[in-house]
């Protein structure tokens, strides 16, 4: 009894711990588009969405928004992703093996967390998306200039 009861209030204690830490956010679901690959994201319902115009975000449409890598869980198909890296191999772009879709990736201007592509969230939870343009042609420069980018990934 004392276990079953210890183990109630561990539960409870990190339900209590898991909402105190994602005040304000939401759980999005999302992931490739053949689902071999999908994860969890806790964000803002109203999301801030970079639109960079660098030679890969450029060719991939690569709009995404960025958070903490404890705020990101991979559920399913760690197996089937691969990744392609160029120039500093910072940016870890990491897409689907069988359908070669990119849901999520490491950006090189937050190597501690997760840009998502809000493209491959499910639907219901996103209430609204904000797009900011980002000069990636001119990356150092852009990222020195901006006042958040680099600490988007903080919890």
């Amino acid at each position: 009894a004392f276990l079953a009861k210890k183990r109630e209030y561990d539960h409870k204690s990190s339900v209590v711990s898991l909402a105190s830490e994602h005040r304000g956010l939401v759980k999005h679901t999302g992931g490739c588009h053949c689902g071999a690959v999908r994860f969890e994201v806790w964000a803002s319902p109203d999301l801030h969405v970079f639109n960079c115009n660098c030679s890969i975000c450029t060719k991939k449409q690569n709009r995404h928004f960025i958070v903490p890598a404890s705020r990101f869980k991979l559920l399913q198909g760690a197996d089937n992703l691969t990744t392609y890296t160029f120039n500093t191999h910072c940016a870890k772009h990491t897409f689907c093996k069988t359908c070669g879709v990119q849901s999520f990736y490491t950006p090189r201007s937050n190597p501690d967390g997760y840009g998502i592509a809000p493209h491959c969230l499910d639907d219901g939870t996103v209430q609204t998306i904000i797009t900011e343009d980002i000069n990636g042609k001119e990356w150092e420069k852009a990222v020195g200039e901006h006042k958040t980018i680099r600490d988007m990934s903080k919890p």
